[in-house]
């Protein structure tokens, strides 16, 4: 069971994180349209499954905004961001921030993102809601990149993640 931070405190996480090559585990996530997705929604791309608490927050805001930025417009590479919030108030955020190159992913009705992939607070005033973190899932849905920023008010290694995007993409 792994640990991250929270201004300083400790917090313990539920599951496991994937390792490098491994079979990425399935998810559910609800979209803002309210319809589901999973894995296998995305199949054929390299996958950029990032997990945040809320787009409520300020550095989970940022951190959607920069992978909008950096990967949008990218056919082949799909980008999910994973959060606790209501389809309603991901779609509310994408509109208001010009958004448009992401997949919002909400956890509310399953937790199976989280769980499966060791993000999943279980304790404190976060609980039920995921640590930040960054995965690159490769075109045959082999993790290629993990990435658990320890302290949940950073922002994750950008330059790290896309990396991995492009040597996934070649």
């Amino acid at each position: 069971m792994a640990t991250v931070t929270l201004r300083g405190n400790p917090i313990k996480l539920e599951g496991n994180l994937p390792e490098v090559g491994a079979q990425a585990p399935d998810f559910k996530v609800v979209r803002d349209d309210m319809s589901e997705a999973s894995l296998k929604d995305f199949s054929g791309k390299v996958k950029v499954l990032v997990a945040v608490p809320s787009l409520d927050t300020p550095v989970c805001a940022t951190e959607t905004k920069k992978f909008n930025e950096k990967l949008s417009g990218q056919s082949d590479v799909a980008t999910v961001i994973v959060s606790g919030d209501l389809p309603f108030a991901m779609k509310r955020f994408c509109i208001s921030e010009n958004v448009d190159g992401v997949v919002v992913g909400s956890q509310y009705r399953d937790m199976s993102f989280s769980r499966a992939y060791g993000t999943h607070i279980a304790e404190g005033g976060l609980q039920g809601l995921s640590a930040r973190a960054v995965f690159v899932v490769d075109k045959n849905d082999k993790v290629v990149y993990t990435e658990l920023v320890p302290e949940i008010g950073q922002e994750p290694d950008y330059d790290k993640a896309l990396d991995a995007v492009n040597k996934a993409r070649s």
